[in-house]
Protein backbone atom coordinates (compact mmCIF):
# COMPACT_ATOMS: atom_id res chain seq x y z
CA UNK A 1 0.00 0.00 0.00
CA UNK A 2 1.45 3.34 -1.08
CA UNK A 3 1.93 5.97 1.56
CA UNK A 4 0.38 9.38 1.17
CA UNK A 5 2.84 12.30 0.74
CA UNK A 6 2.00 13.58 4.23
CA UNK A 7 2.58 10.14 5.80
CA UNK A 8 5.85 9.75 3.93
CA UNK A 9 7.07 13.16 5.12
CA UNK A 10 6.06 12.30 8.67
CA UNK A 11 7.90 8.97 8.48
CA UNK A 12 11.02 10.63 7.06
CA UNK A 13 10.92 13.32 9.74
CA UNK A 14 10.57 10.66 12.46
CA UNK A 15 13.55 8.71 11.12
CA UNK A 16 15.66 11.87 10.91
CA UNK A 17 14.68 12.91 14.43
CA UNK A 18 15.52 9.48 15.85
CA UNK A 19 18.86 9.43 14.01
CA UNK A 20 19.71 12.95 15.24
CA UNK A 21 18.68 12.10 18.80
CA UNK A 22 20.85 8.95 18.75
CA UNK A 23 23.85 10.91 17.46
CA UNK A 24 23.37 13.73 19.98
CA UNK A 25 22.89 11.27 22.85
CA UNK A 26 26.07 9.44 21.86
CA UNK A 27 28.00 12.73 21.90
CA UNK A 28 26.56 13.54 25.33
CA UNK A 29 27.21 10.06 26.73
CA UNK A 30 30.86 10.28 25.64
CA UNK A 31 31.09 13.13 28.13
CA UNK A 32 28.82 11.70 30.81
CA UNK A 33 30.07 8.13 31.19
CA UNK A 34 33.73 8.97 32.08
CA UNK A 35 32.48 11.70 34.42
CA UNK A 36 30.04 9.33 36.15
CA UNK A 37 32.87 6.85 36.72
CA UNK A 38 35.15 9.61 38.08
CA UNK A 39 32.44 10.81 40.45
CA UNK A 40 31.85 7.25 41.67
CA UNK A 41 35.56 6.89 42.45
CA UNK A 42 35.56 10.20 44.36
CA UNK A 43 32.60 9.00 46.40
CA UNK A 44 33.90 5.49 47.08
CA UNK A 45 37.29 6.71 48.30
CA UNK A 46 35.77 9.56 50.33
CA UNK A 47 37.85 12.17 48.52
CA UNK A 48 35.17 14.87 48.52
CA UNK A 49 36.00 15.85 52.12
CA UNK A 50 39.22 17.44 50.90
CA UNK A 51 37.25 19.76 48.63
CA UNK A 52 35.39 21.11 51.66
CA UNK A 53 38.46 22.49 53.46
CA UNK A 54 38.88 25.68 51.39
CA UNK A 55 35.12 26.36 51.54
CA UNK A 56 34.95 26.70 55.35
CA UNK A 57 35.84 30.43 55.59
CA UNK A 58 33.41 31.28 52.79
CA UNK A 59 30.59 29.45 54.57
CA UNK A 60 31.18 31.68 57.62
CA UNK A 61 31.06 34.80 55.42
CA UNK A 62 27.62 33.70 54.25
CA UNK A 63 26.36 33.21 57.80
CA UNK A 64 26.47 29.41 57.60
CA UNK A 65 28.22 26.88 59.85
CA UNK A 66 31.66 26.02 58.46
CA UNK A 67 30.77 22.32 58.68
CA UNK A 68 28.21 22.73 55.89
CA UNK A 69 31.13 23.24 53.51
CA UNK A 70 31.24 19.44 53.26
CA UNK A 71 27.61 19.32 52.09
CA UNK A 72 28.25 21.99 49.46
CA UNK A 73 31.49 20.36 48.31
CA UNK A 74 29.59 17.09 47.88
CA UNK A 75 26.94 18.82 45.76
CA UNK A 76 29.63 20.58 43.70
CA UNK A 77 31.50 17.36 42.94
CA UNK A 78 28.56 14.94 42.80
CA UNK A 79 24.97 16.22 42.63
CA UNK A 80 22.26 17.98 44.61
CA UNK A 81 20.84 14.79 46.14
CA UNK A 82 24.24 13.69 47.47
CA UNK A 83 24.81 17.18 48.86
CA UNK A 84 21.43 17.14 50.60
CA UNK A 85 22.16 13.70 52.06
CA UNK A 86 25.36 15.04 53.64
CA UNK A 87 23.49 18.18 54.75
CA UNK A 88 20.89 16.08 56.59
CA UNK A 89 23.57 13.96 58.25
CA UNK A 90 25.36 17.07 59.57
CA UNK A 91 22.29 18.81 61.05
CA UNK A 92 22.09 16.88 64.37
CA UNK A 93 25.52 18.24 65.36
CA UNK A 94 24.69 21.86 64.47
CA UNK A 95 22.56 24.57 66.05
CA UNK A 96 19.08 24.72 64.48
CA UNK A 97 19.22 26.56 61.17
CA UNK A 98 16.87 29.39 60.25
CA UNK A 99 14.83 29.63 57.06
CA UNK A 100 17.28 32.31 55.93
CA UNK A 101 20.28 30.02 56.40
CA UNK A 102 18.51 27.15 54.64
CA UNK A 103 17.62 29.51 51.76
CA UNK A 104 21.24 30.68 51.44
CA UNK A 105 22.50 27.07 51.53
CA UNK A 106 19.94 26.08 48.91
CA UNK A 107 20.78 29.01 46.64
CA UNK A 108 24.55 28.50 46.61
CA UNK A 109 23.98 24.79 45.99
CA UNK A 110 21.75 25.60 43.02
CA UNK A 111 24.41 27.94 41.62
CA UNK A 112 27.19 25.36 41.94
CA UNK A 113 26.39 21.64 41.83
CA UNK A 114 27.22 18.63 39.64
CA UNK A 115 29.98 20.78 38.17
CA UNK A 116 32.27 17.99 37.00
CA UNK A 117 29.60 16.83 34.56
CA UNK A 118 27.97 20.15 33.72
CA UNK A 119 31.28 21.90 33.03
CA UNK A 120 32.30 19.11 30.65
CA UNK A 121 29.02 19.63 28.78
CA UNK A 122 29.78 23.36 28.56
CA UNK A 123 33.30 22.61 27.34
CA UNK A 124 31.88 20.28 24.68
CA UNK A 125 29.90 23.28 23.42
CA UNK A 126 33.12 25.21 22.90
CA UNK A 127 33.39 27.46 25.97
CA UNK A 128 36.24 27.49 28.47
CA UNK A 129 35.61 25.07 31.33
CA UNK A 130 37.63 27.01 33.92
CA UNK A 131 36.02 30.32 33.08
CA UNK A 132 32.56 28.77 33.55
CA UNK A 133 33.68 27.22 36.86
CA UNK A 134 34.93 30.61 38.08
CA UNK A 135 31.70 32.33 37.04
CA UNK A 136 29.49 29.83 38.88
CA UNK A 137 31.57 29.76 42.06
CA UNK A 138 31.94 33.54 42.17
CA UNK A 139 28.21 34.00 41.58
CA UNK A 140 27.35 31.53 44.35
CA UNK A 141 29.67 33.18 46.88
CA UNK A 142 28.66 36.76 46.02
CA UNK A 143 24.96 35.93 46.05
CA UNK A 144 25.32 34.01 49.33
CA UNK A 145 27.07 36.93 51.06
CA UNK A 146 24.53 39.39 49.65
CA UNK A 147 21.61 37.27 50.87
CA UNK A 148 23.17 36.97 54.34
CA UNK A 149 23.53 40.77 54.57
CA UNK A 150 20.00 41.26 53.25
CA UNK A 151 18.37 38.78 55.63
CA UNK A 152 20.35 40.05 58.62
CA UNK A 153 19.62 43.70 57.82
CA UNK A 154 15.90 43.14 57.36
CA UNK A 155 15.75 40.52 60.13
CA UNK A 156 13.78 38.29 57.76
CA UNK A 157 13.49 34.50 57.45
CA UNK A 158 14.55 34.04 61.07
CA UNK A 159 12.08 31.24 61.87
CA UNK A 160 13.50 27.72 62.30
CA UNK A 161 13.82 25.80 59.03
CA UNK A 162 11.58 22.76 58.64
CA UNK A 163 13.38 19.71 57.29
CA UNK A 164 11.33 17.38 55.06
CA UNK A 165 14.16 15.74 53.11
CA UNK A 166 15.18 12.17 54.03
CA UNK A 167 18.53 10.87 52.91
CA UNK A 168 18.48 7.54 51.05
CA UNK A 169 19.72 4.69 53.22
CA UNK A 170 22.61 2.41 52.38
CA UNK A 171 25.28 2.44 49.69
CA UNK A 172 24.28 0.57 46.50
CA UNK A 173 26.55 -2.17 45.18
CA UNK A 174 28.64 -1.54 42.09
CA UNK A 175 26.23 -3.59 39.98
CA UNK A 176 23.18 -1.75 41.31
CA UNK A 177 24.91 1.60 40.70
CA UNK A 178 25.82 0.61 37.12
CA UNK A 179 22.26 -0.52 36.39
CA UNK A 180 20.79 2.66 37.90
CA UNK A 181 23.08 4.87 35.79
CA UNK A 182 22.26 2.84 32.65
CA UNK A 183 18.54 3.40 33.25
CA UNK A 184 19.23 7.11 33.78
CA UNK A 185 21.11 7.28 30.47
CA UNK A 186 18.22 5.57 28.70
CA UNK A 187 15.75 8.11 30.05
CA UNK A 188 18.07 10.94 29.07
CA UNK A 189 17.95 9.56 25.49
CA UNK A 190 14.15 9.43 25.67
CA UNK A 191 14.05 13.05 26.87
CA UNK A 192 16.44 14.17 24.11
CA UNK A 193 14.36 12.32 21.49
CA UNK A 194 11.17 13.90 22.83
CA UNK A 195 12.76 17.35 22.90
CA UNK A 196 14.04 17.10 19.35
CA UNK A 197 10.67 15.86 18.10
CA UNK A 198 8.92 18.66 19.97
CA UNK A 199 11.36 21.20 18.55
CA UNK A 200 10.54 20.07 14.99
CA UNK A 201 6.82 20.39 15.65
CA UNK A 202 7.23 23.82 17.26
CA UNK A 203 9.42 25.00 14.39
CA UNK A 204 6.83 23.79 11.87
CA UNK A 205 4.10 25.64 13.77
CA UNK A 206 6.40 28.70 14.04
CA UNK A 207 6.05 28.65 17.82
CA UNK A 208 9.85 28.80 18.16
CA UNK A 209 9.97 31.98 16.08
CA UNK A 210 7.24 33.54 18.22
CA UNK A 211 8.98 32.48 21.44
CA UNK A 212 12.26 33.92 20.23
CA UNK A 213 10.56 37.19 19.37
CA UNK A 214 9.03 37.45 22.86
CA UNK A 215 12.24 36.57 24.69
CA UNK A 216 14.62 38.47 22.44
CA UNK A 217 14.42 41.81 24.33
CA UNK A 218 15.05 40.16 27.73
CA UNK A 219 17.90 38.03 26.43
CA UNK A 220 19.35 40.99 24.51
CA UNK A 221 19.74 42.87 27.81
CA UNK A 222 21.98 40.02 28.98
CA UNK A 223 23.96 39.94 25.74
CA UNK A 224 22.29 36.78 24.38
CA UNK A 225 21.39 36.90 20.69
CA UNK A 226 18.17 35.65 19.09
CA UNK A 227 19.87 32.52 17.70
CA UNK A 228 20.56 31.23 21.22
CA UNK A 229 17.10 31.95 22.63
CA UNK A 230 15.67 28.45 22.25
CA UNK A 231 18.59 26.53 23.74
CA UNK A 232 18.75 29.06 26.57
CA UNK A 233 15.12 28.42 27.47
CA UNK A 234 15.66 24.64 27.28
CA UNK A 235 18.74 24.81 29.51
CA UNK A 236 17.15 27.17 32.03
CA UNK A 237 14.02 25.05 32.36
CA UNK A 238 15.46 21.51 32.09
CA UNK A 239 19.08 21.82 33.17
CA UNK A 240 22.41 21.09 31.54
CA UNK A 241 22.30 17.33 32.06
CA UNK A 242 18.94 16.77 30.33
CA UNK A 243 19.15 19.70 27.91
CA UNK A 244 22.84 19.11 27.25
CA UNK A 245 22.27 16.95 24.19
CA UNK A 246 20.18 19.59 22.46
CA UNK A 247 22.63 22.32 23.50
CA UNK A 248 25.61 20.38 22.10
CA UNK A 249 23.65 19.72 18.88
CA UNK A 250 22.90 23.43 18.40
CA UNK A 251 26.49 24.41 19.25
CA UNK A 252 27.90 21.99 16.66
CA UNK A 253 25.40 23.08 14.01
CA UNK A 254 27.10 26.46 13.67
CA UNK A 255 23.81 28.32 13.97
CA UNK A 256 24.84 29.90 17.29
CA UNK A 257 27.89 32.17 17.46
CA UNK A 258 30.65 31.82 20.06
CA UNK A 259 29.62 34.96 21.94
CA UNK A 260 26.00 33.81 22.20
CA UNK A 261 27.14 30.36 23.35
CA UNK A 262 29.26 31.93 26.09
CA UNK A 263 26.42 34.18 27.24
CA UNK A 264 23.80 31.43 27.05
CA UNK A 265 25.88 28.83 28.88
CA UNK A 266 26.86 31.37 31.54
CA UNK A 267 23.20 32.04 32.30
CA UNK A 268 22.32 28.33 32.13
CA UNK A 269 25.18 27.45 34.47
CA UNK A 270 23.91 29.82 37.15
CA UNK A 271 20.19 29.27 36.63
CA UNK A 272 18.96 25.95 35.25
CA UNK A 273 16.23 23.44 36.13
CA UNK A 274 14.53 26.43 37.71
CA UNK A 275 11.30 24.74 38.81
CA UNK A 276 12.40 21.19 39.66
CA UNK A 277 15.56 22.04 41.62
CA UNK A 278 13.99 25.00 43.41
CA UNK A 279 11.06 22.89 44.57
CA UNK A 280 13.50 20.25 45.78
CA UNK A 281 15.18 22.81 48.02
CA UNK A 282 11.93 23.55 49.86
CA UNK A 283 12.42 20.11 51.44
CA UNK A 284 15.26 21.49 53.57
CA UNK A 285 13.17 24.48 54.66
CA UNK A 286 14.36 26.99 52.04
CA UNK A 287 11.98 29.74 51.02
CA UNK A 288 10.86 29.11 47.41
CA UNK A 289 10.46 32.77 46.45
CA UNK A 290 13.84 33.69 47.92
CA UNK A 291 15.60 30.79 46.24
CA UNK A 292 13.85 31.24 42.88
CA UNK A 293 13.70 35.02 42.38
CA UNK A 294 16.95 36.00 44.03
CA UNK A 295 18.85 33.31 42.15
CA UNK A 296 17.25 34.19 38.81
CA UNK A 297 17.69 37.96 39.20
CA UNK A 298 21.31 37.59 40.31
CA UNK A 299 22.05 35.16 37.46
CA UNK A 300 20.62 37.58 34.90
CA UNK A 301 22.64 40.52 36.26
CA UNK A 302 25.78 38.40 36.51
CA UNK A 303 25.34 37.20 32.92
CA UNK A 304 25.04 40.78 31.67
CA UNK A 305 28.24 41.65 33.58
CA UNK A 306 30.34 38.72 32.35
CA UNK A 307 29.22 39.33 28.76
CA UNK A 308 30.38 42.96 29.08
CA UNK A 309 33.74 41.68 30.32
CA UNK A 310 33.83 39.14 27.47
CA UNK A 311 33.25 41.91 24.92
CA UNK A 312 35.92 44.12 26.53
CA UNK A 313 38.52 41.32 26.47
CA UNK A 314 37.63 40.51 22.85
CA UNK A 315 38.01 44.16 21.79
CA UNK A 316 41.38 44.44 23.50
CA UNK A 317 42.60 41.26 21.83
CA UNK A 318 41.54 42.57 18.42
CA UNK A 319 43.21 45.93 19.11
CA UNK A 320 46.45 44.15 20.08
CA UNK A 321 46.60 42.26 16.77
Amino acid sequence: MALTPFTQRLLDASRTTFRDAARVSFDLFKVMVPVLITVKILKEFDLVQYLAVPLAPFMTMMGLPAELGLAWATAIALNIYSGLAVYVSLLPDLAPLTVGQATIMATITLFAHNMILELKVAERCGVNLWVQAAIRMAAALCCGVLMHMLFAGWESFQAPATLLFKAPSGNPSLGAWAWSETVNLFWIFVIILTLMGLMRVLQFLRVVAALNAVLAPVLWLMGIGRAAATITVVGVMLGLSYGGGLIIHEAKSGRVGQRDLFASLSLMGMAHALIEDTLLMTLIGANFLGTFWIRLAFAMLATALVVKIYDLVLRRRKAAL
